[in-house]
């Protein structure tokens, strides 16, 4: 394994880790803690197979074991900051609204969302990564995706009904 080859992933193993701990700081550590993992695990990469998707894999089991051992924390959002112009209040705002439905997802779904809609992994990739089948990661997109919907059109989520016979 090559260690350009993993330095060129960086940038997008600290966009997902944002995305996924809501926090620069924790994000930075999540990554660092999977760059160190990946190093010292090289010799469980095989040549030919997407390195992206392993090292997504690695930054997934980490972060599972980081819940597991602490309660994630919320980052308040400090409303005080300049938000500048109206357009760029405006997307600000937005991606506020984003993030904060984000957060109310469960983090298996979150994980989807964010490795298939913002890394751009393929269904196969993202399934890897995760450790579940492609029909997990389907299914777990589209409720994903329906619930975001719900949540950022301030839609109240209506109760499944049973059929009854």
């Amino acid at each position: 394994m090559d260690r350009d080859a993993v330095a060129t992933h960086i940038p997008r193993l600290r966009r997902y880790a944002r995305a996924l701990v809501g926090d620069r700081m924790l994000a930075d550590d999540l990554v660092q803690d999977t760059l160190e993992r990946a190093l010292a695990k090289h010799h469980l990469w095989r040549p030919g197979s997407d390195l992206r998707a392993w090292l997504f894999s690695i930054m997934h089991s980490v972060y599972v074991n980081q819940v597991r051992a602490r309660r994630p924390i919320a980052v308040p959002f400090d409303g005080s900051r300049d938000c500048g112009s109206t357009a760029e209040g405006a997307k600000r705002l937005e991606m506020r609204d984003l993030e904060a439905a984000l957060a109310q997802l469960p983090a298996e779904q979150r994980a989807v969302v964010l490795l298939v809609g913002l890394e751009a992994l393929t269904y196969a990739d993202a399934a890897h990564a995760l450790g579940v089948p492609i029909g997990t990661v389907m299914s777990r997109l589209s409720r994903g995706r329906e619930r975001l919907r719900q949540l950022l059109s301030g839609a109240r989520s209506m109760p499944s009904l049973k059929v009854v016979k």
